[in-house]
């Protein structure tokens, strides 16, 4: 079949073991910067992924599917057969699971020495909570994340899951990979790279951690410069119920916005006496509500007070500059953002919208190197884990667990 992929990772091959949340995420990055993924999906019926049809599992998009159910010693041998031929795996099981499975580091590496091994975890690897169960919102609360976000007074809020599945999870797992596949290159051999969403989401956390060490930043929520505390980096209301965001921490922004906002500068407390932040945020509320939202922004255009509209999903894709940008595209009906970061010589693409569950699966065996025949006897095998087999129906050997 002819390859239809485009991006800076054209030619890598990829075989993901499916999951939830930040595996799938990665791999959906990895595929729209180009890069061949083969995603294993788990049997029919399995918790954990969202009730929604097919075409909306938007971390599906860019990949093929072959459903497989792992317990089976012929879906196992399958599935190191692949892994022959890849460039990386990327697996989001609990630690040991893919041990038992037979589909681990040792397994992997022995049918493939330069295989680059990508493992994503909540805990990590190792560590007294490894094999605890948990979720985005537990990991990202153990490491300070979630007791900074929130107003004064008030309690922590949860960032979504962009901090721990996919700030800390999925981007530094597929940095990760990326990494460890330049580093391949070169010497020939494979490794393991453990992501866990605990290190990743500690790690976006680092300049924080500057800033307490520093006796800049508190750990009370809502009292510094950048969590809500200052007037000038801040949402506020506005008349017609809409909200703006204000980012003016530069002095001139600041002034720039005290001139927009019709208040006198001498008349105020300065910009950074912290004593009276409450003060002025409760002035600009006033003075933001005087106005509607799109007033406000129509307002600031041409002065550079780092100020911007509070978008809706529904509203974001049609706001001007990220419709100039192409920042939403529309894929089989669905609106979605597009692949990012750009390139100027191979951009990326989404490769093809998400599919139902096994919909290209002979067309990706025989890709990965599969016969008909073993692509029939390995639809035949799903789901029967009674089949224990020392010699696979599909004709190569099956390792021992």
């Amino acid at each position: 079949m002819e390859d239809t992929h485009s991006g800076p990772l054209k030619g890598v091959r990829i075989v993901e073991l499916g999951g939830v949340g930040p595996t799938p995420f990665a791999c959906m990055l990895l595929a729209d910067l180009g890069a061949e993924v083969l995603r294993i999906e788990r049997p029919p019926g399995y918790d954990g992924g969202a009730p929604i049809e097919p075409r909306f599992e938007l971390m599906h998009r860019g990949r093929r599917g072959v459903p497989l159910d792992l317990k089976n010693p012929d879906a196992v041998a399958a599935v190191l057969r692949m892994v022959e031929r890849a460039d990386a795996l990327v697996e989001g099981f609990r630690p040991g699971v893919a041990e038992k499975l037979g589909l681990g580091p040792d397994e992997c590496l022995a049918a493939n020495p330069a295989l680059v091994y990508g493992r994503m975890t909540g805990w990590g690897q190792d560590g007294p909570l490894a094999t605890t169960a948990g979720h985005d919102v537990n990991y990202v609360s153990l490491t300070g994340v979630v007791h900074s976000i929130g107003e004064e007074g008030g309690p922590p809020v949860i960032p979504l899951n962009l901090t721990g599945d996919f700030g800390g999870g999925s981007l530094y797992l597929a940095l990760g990979v990326v990494s460890a596949l330049l580093e391949s290159r070169s010497s020939g051999e494979g490794q393991v790279v453990d992501a866990a969403m605990v290190d990743g989401s500690a790690s976006l956390m680092t300049a924080f951690y500057g800033f307490r060490a520093a006796g800049y930043w508190t750990d009370e929520r809502g009292t510094n410069r950048l969590d809500s505390g200052a007037p000038w980096y801040q949402v506020y209301e506005t008349k017609d119920g809409g909200w703006i965001s204000l980012a003016a921490n530069e002095t001139r922004f600041w002034r720039n916005t005290l001139g927009m906002l019709g208040l006198a500068e001498d008349e105020l407390p300065g910009q950074h006496d912290r004593q009276r932040w409450p003060e002025m945020k409760k002035r600009f509320a006033e003075v933001f509500r005087t106005k509607t939202r799109d007033e406000w922004c129509a307002l600031a255009e041409g002065r550079d007070v780092c100020l911007a509209p509070v978008l809706s999903m529904a509203e974001a894709p049609h706001h001007p500059h990220l419709r100039a940008r192409g920042t939403f595209v529309e894929v089989d009906g669905v609106v979605q953002p597009a692949p990012a970061p750009r390139f100027s010589r191979t951009p990326g693409a989404i490769q093809r919208p998400p599919a139902a569950p096994g919909e290209h699966a002979d067309e990706a065996l025989a890709d990965w190197g599969f016969s008909a025949a073993e692509a029939a006897a390995l639809r035949a095998g799903f789901g029967k884990p009674e089949s224990r087999l020392r010699e696979s129906s599909i004709g190569f050997p099956v390792r021992p667990h």
